[in-house]
């Protein structure tokens, strides 16, 4: 690669990384104003109906009885989406038999190239309770929705793929019952997350 090459791959993913962290600020400052408008009580998460790498339809009520740690991504991501996965899986690890009843769940934001077989292959490189959901446009538009979680699809010229996924780059974690319970911000450590997971379990 040239010199102007690197100088360009450098400036895109500074450019991602940045664009992320400002969506992430977005979706905290939202949440944390629902919080404020609910007394104390965000609006957070809600009914889904999606499909696992499995094939196979998965709602929300699937997951009933279990913590769920939930992050919107894309398996093209270069850096932010597994730097943030592998945090989710050493936290989950960090907990030992504490984190049995968490389920990771890994939502895509790019249906179109995101089918149940990459996400298959995808999920399996992080942690064996991975579980990768997919769907059509409009169902994974409702749960962004729900999540408060923005992304949208842009250009990529540094790439041979022919777009990349702006997005938000936020763990949430919700309850038992499907309530919501603490997000985490881009750059927490596995320990910190994994310390403030073990306060609610």
């Amino acid at each position: 690669m040239t010199r102007n090459g690197i100088i360009a791959l450098v400036a895109g993913v500074a450019v991602a990384i940045a664009a992320g962290i400002w969506l992430s600020d977005l979706v905290i400052s939202k949440v944390e104003t629902r919080q404020a408008q609910d007394n104390g009580a965000a609006r957070v998460g809600g009914p889904f109906t999606l499909v696992n790498e499995r094939g196979e339809t998965v709602t929300e009520a699937d997951f009933r009885g279990r913590y769920m740690l939930i992050y919107f991504g894309f398996t093209f991501c270069p850096d932010v989406c597994p730097t943030e996965l592998q945090v989710m899986a050493s936290a989950i690890e960090a907990l030992g038999p504490r984190g049995e009843n968490i389920a990771p769940v890994f939502i895509t934001i790019d249906p179109e190239r995101d089918t149940p077989d990459v996400m298959a292959r995808y999920v399996a490189l992080f942690h064996p309770r991975l579980t990768g959901l997919t769907g059509t446009p409009e169902q994974i538009a409702a749960a962004a929705k729900a999540w408060h979680v923005f992304y949208r699809k842009a250009e990529d010229a540094s790439s041979s793929a022919d777009y990349t996924m702006d997005h938000s780059s936020i763990v949430f974690l919700m309850g038992p019952e499907g309530e919501y319970l603490k997000l985490f911000a881009p750059g927490t450590s596995p320990d910190k997350m994994a310390d403030d997971i073990a306060a609610f379990l």
